[in-house]
């Protein structure tokens, strides 16, 4: 009996798989052909791949999760199914019959690993290629006189900007501008600044599904198998443009998020936009102010100017009335959905050798104090 020869399809997905895990590996082993592909070739998604998913008013990438869920759905039954009806068969002793698989499962498993298939090159294409370019050069050695420098500077520029907004009767600010195109205009004058920022942005998806990403305490994502930035709608507005602007720095092949956080700054601070200013040097208070508390005794904290009560309102994640739908509007825990994310993007980046895994959002500090002239 001859063997059994591989179908076309077979032989394309196994192509597909071969060439994708390949060029992972070089990816590993070389950073100039990282850094080269990301230059050259991860643009072309943008301006092809990512024109066409900007054409929609809703985000693409969401969509198409939800369809995943149904696939995977459809795949754990088929298997169930395959599994059900193999012990029946063989509980019916039929021994000159041979156990076949029926005929519409095997072209749904067909298309399933097609899908897959893709998944797995895109993925490596869009985002697991880009931790291994080169990174941001960053001087890890600065003295306390600096560190206390920048955090008294960005605290001042806050308080000063908090004052001058148009609020509402809860004291939120009122911003009629439309956000996602305004980010999309400051991430392009960056041009010259970083690398890669010249050509098509895509535009900033705000997520149907915000009520999820409130319980994760996510802000925003990068959906690399449809080149989207999303963003969380529900979050409080002052952490909007920062939030779109570094989802867009994911899309220009900046995959960690010290880099996209500092580059999502300079473009907000860099903008002619006075609210988008703001929102940049809401993005790093945390951060910078956070560790000067760590590095400093109390009684000098308290001895430096204070955050005031208006700009700490503006930096909280969602409102009180934004909280109350979430709660109201939530199919599981919030405890128990930020548990699950936290791991998730935790080893998520440990995985892709960020080895401080979401520790490593601090390193805006140490680039902040490496590219941010504070002094002048």
């Amino acid at each position: 009996m001859g063997k059994k020869k591989i179908c076309l399809s077979t032989k394309i997905k196994l192509g597909i798989v071969t060439f994708s895990t390949l060029f992972l590996i070089v990816c590993l082993l070389s950073t100039a052909f990282s850094d080269w592909y990301t230059n050259n070739i991860f643009p072309i998604w943008i301006n092809t791949y990512g024109r066409f998913t900007s054409l929609f008013s809703f985000s693409f990438g969401e969509k198409l999760i939800f369809i995943g869920l149904i696939l995977l759905a459809l795949f754990i039954a088929a298997l169930f199914y395959l599994l059900i009806s193999f012990i029946i068969f063989i509980f019916q002793k039929k021994k000159s019959k041979k156990y076949t698989i029926p005929g519409f499962i095997k072209r749904y498993f067909d298309v399933f690993t097609w899908i897959l298939s893709f998944i797995y090159l895109i993925m490596n294409l869009n985002c697991f290629s880009l931790y291994h370019c080169t990174q941001f050069e960053c001087n890890y050695t600065y003295t306390l006189e600096e560190l206390t420098l920048l955090r008294d500077h960005i605290v001042n520029k806050l308080n000063e900007y908090a004052l001058i907004f148009e609020r509402d009767e809860l004291g939120n600010i009122i911003y009629t501008e439309d956000i996602g195109a305004q980010a999309r205009i400051s991430m392009q004058n960056l041009d010259g600044t970083f690398s890669r920022m010249n050509g098509f942005q895509v535009i900033p998806k705000t997520l149907d599904s915000s009520v999820l990403m409130s319980q994760q305490y996510m802000q925003g994502y990068y959906f690399p198998f449809s080149m989207e930035a999303n963003i969380n709608g529900l979050m409080s507005i002052g952490s909007k443009p920062f939030t779109m602007c570094h989802e867009l720095a994911h899309t220009r092949g900046y995959i960690y998020e010290d880099e996209a956080n500092l580059i999502g700054f300079f473009a907000c601070i860099k903008s002619d936009d006075v609210f988008f200013q703001y929102s940049g040097y809401l993005s790093v208070l945390n951060y910078v102010n956070n560790t000067f508390y760590r590095s400093v005794d109390i009684e000098t904290y308290k001895s430096h100017v204070a955050v005031s009560d208006l700009v700490w309102h503006d930096d909280e994640f969602l409102t009180e009335e934004a909280w109350e739908y979430v709660n109201s509007h939530a199919l599981f825990s919030t405890e128990k959905v930020k548990k699950a994310a936290d791991t998730f993007v935790d080893t998520t980046l440990k995985v892709n050798g960020v080895k401080e895994g979401k520790l490593s959002y601090n390193h805006v500090v140490d680039l902040l104090l490496t590219y941010y002239d504070y002094k002048s």
